[in-house]
């Protein structure tokens, strides 16, 4: 009984530590995507008012920026007070106006009312994530989409809602930055097409900024493969055994999150509603590409992980049977000498040899040349790796006839 409970306590210990080994690497395959998995799904509780709006206790007040442009003039400008955005309902301007931080739903639902904006769209905006989608209300759209940047070797993975009205784009993100950074850029540059264009053209080229933000995703990820790939051959270990499986995970969320936003690209580029103009099909089109190029990169690293944990098994495989192997030919070493010691140290008073002057040297040197020949075999058939034996040219004819045969 004392026994049992000792090896149970042993166990228990082992697990422990295995478990502890696993829970730190995925954090550590983790520690690269700040929003990827931080944030579960925040909503309004069971039975509340569709609108309903679900805020996080530390959300920031916030921060609305506005843009407002037309072909020869360009405005930028913070504004504190929702009221004073009510000229960008005027005609005759493109205004995109960037709201970053939930915290204050009050003026959230200030700036809905001043935009007309339907209550479920503004409640799809805060209640996140919602899957990637285009919701038409009216004159206006609600399109949401996963937006990713990197930031200091880190992906940042975050919702983003945008809403286009007749002459206005809302763009909404719960954390300050984005990756709009090259659109602000065009902007400032008076003579291009966004600055010539209407707010189509504004949504869409915010929207390609989003799917060409996971490019540079795509690329760390596969480098962080290449990663995992070296360290399953090198170091098949239990905490690099958790880090593919959290890499793995990671993948999963990504393709479905993913198909998503390209199922809510093609309905934008395929819709026939008006909402964005002829002239911008072709570009809406090469915005479908973008994302089932991305869509497929990232099933292609997902199938390379299962990849890689097939090797990391088959280093493992190699590893335990290097174990074995050292332990067989030990075991093999041992059974003949074993075997000469068993058979003079019995009891028998007839034994010649036990009254043989020279009979103790004579049974050192056959074991002693009993254990050399075995090495010397062990190491001719290459089963030690140092004396390996050369193929003839018999062994590569018969080698050769056996694969065509095959």
């Amino acid at each position: 009984m004392k026994g049992t409970q000792l090896t149970r306590f042993g166990l228990t210990r082992i697990l422990r530590r295995e478990t502890k080994l696993i829970s730190d690497a995925t954090q550590e395959s983790l520690g690269f995507f700040r929003s990827a998995h931080a944030s579960s799904f925040r909503g309004p509780a069971p039975g509340s008012q569709p609108h309903a709006m679900a805020i996080a206790e530390d959300a920031a007040a916030p921060k609305l920026e506005w843009v407002r442009f037309t072909p020869d003039t360009l405005e930028e400008r913070s504004v504190d007070e929702v009221s004073d955005l009510r000229p960008a309902l005027d005609a005759g301007t493109v205004d995109w106006i960037q709201v970053q931080g939930f915290g204050d739903e009050a003026q959230l639902r200030e700036l809905g009312a001043l935009f007309a904006i339907h209550p479920l769209a503004l409640a799809d905006t805060v209640n996140i994530p919602q899957r990637a989608k285009v919701d038409t209300y009216d004159d206006q759209q609600l399109i949401v989409l996963r937006m990713a940047r990197i930031v200091e070797q880190e992906i940042d993975i975050q919702q983003l809602s945008i809403v286009v009205g007749p002459s206005w784009v809302i763009s909404f993100v719960e954390h300050p930055g984005d990756v709009f950074d090259p659109v602000r850029v065009r902007l400032r540059t008076g003579g291009t097409p966004i600055r010539r264009s209407g707010v189509d053209y504004l949504a869409y080229a915010l929207i390609d900024a989003v799917v060409d933000g996971f490019f540079p995703v795509v690329d760390l990820l596969g480098d962080h493969l290449d990663e995992l790939e070296e360290a399953a051959i090198g170091d098949p270990a239990p905490r690099t055994l958790a880090r593919i499986h959290a890499f793995r995970r990671l993948l999963i969320h990504l393709c479905k999150s993913q198909r998503q936003q390209r199922d809510a690209v093609i309905q934008l580029s395929r819709q026939d509603d008006g909402s964005f103009g002829e002239d911008l099909r072709p570009y809406l089109r090469d915005l479908e590409d973008h994302a089932i190029h991305v869509l497929d990169t990232f099933e292609t690293l997902r199938e390379m992980s299962v990849g890689v944990m097939d090797i990391y098994l088959s280093s493992v495989s190699n590893r335990t049977n290097d174990v074995m192997k050292t332990l067989t030919v030990m075991a093999s070493l041992f059974i003949p000498l074993t075997f000469i010691v068993g058979v003079y140290g019995m009891n028998f008073k007839h034994m010649p040899e036990l009254e043989w002057r020279w009979g103790y040297v004579a049974v050192w040197g056959v074991m002693v040349f009993v254990a050399a020949g075995l090495i010397g075999w062990f190491g001719w058939r290459g089963w030690l790796g140092a004396f390996r034996r050369r193929p003839k040219d018999g062994d590569k004819d018969r080698d050769r006839d056996k694969k065509d045969e095959g």
